[in-house]
């Protein structure tokens, strides 16, 4: 959550901090807000979601917010380093994201729903920032764990573009990747439900204020 002046560059495997084999810190058993437990196996017919828009601080507080979501917590995600702390990721030497893992009822709310609402409250079209935030660990992603949740959110991302550019706005940099084979790490116990702890903390994301369709994508895959 600061302003770095340089150019951010992603680093390659071999440049990428190397990590450690089990975490420097424990996760809070439960979220702060809802009372559930953060860390799954989770409840059967709950589904989970993984997202990157800017700081994790604002963007994990927009879905837990959200009816039909279970848990959230903050981690690391899309980078090289195992077990990453939070100055590492700073660091732009993990090659991570700031994510929030989402756990959700697919009854209540829809994947399709949690895409518009991770679309609306950022700008994805900045790359490696998100305002004044600026670094690698900002960039804006969708990490997917079905071909359903692949397809839905490619069809989402086309579907955004084409209100975005009709509103004078550049090409959107998210990426999404397959969150198998990019671990999910959960972050320090302070970062988790931040602005739950500090209502009056920093937030960081902000939408383009352009509306994202929803019920693009297939509903199977």
């Amino acid at each position: 959550m600061f302003l770095n002046h340089r150019t951010p560059v992603l680093p390659t495997p071999e440049q990428a901090l190397r990590g450690r084999p089990v975490p420097e810190f424990t996760v809070p058993s439960r979220h702060t807000v809802l009372g559930n437990p953060l860390v799954g196996p989770y409840p059967e017919g709950l589904e989970v979601a993984d997202f990157a828009l800017g700081c994790f601080w604002g963007a994990e507080r927009k879905f837990w917010q959200t009816e039909g979501v279970w848990t959230t917590l903050v981690g690391y995600q899309g980078g090289y380093t195992g077990n990453p702390t939070y100055e590492e990721a700073c660091s732009g030497l993990t090659g991570h994201t700031e994510a929030v893992r989402v756990v959700f009822d697919p009854a209540v709310v829809t994947y399709e729903e949690l895409l518009k609402l991770f679309w609306e409250s950022h700008n994805p079209t900045q790359g490696f920032r998100q305002g004044n935030d600026v670094g690698t660990q900002y960039r804006s992603a969708v990490y997917t764990h079905s071909p359903a949740q692949a397809a839905a959110a490619d069809a989402s991302r086309e579907a955004y573009q084409k209100v975005l550019t009709a509103s004078g706005h550049k090409e959107i940099t998210t990426e999404i990747l397959p969150a198998e084979g990019r671990p999910f790490w959960p972050a320090e116990a302070y970062h988790q439900q931040y602005l739950d702890k500090n209502p009056g903390g920093y937030c960081g994301i902000g939408g383009t204020g352009v509306s994202c369709p929803i019920g693009v994508a297939p509903a199977e895959g």
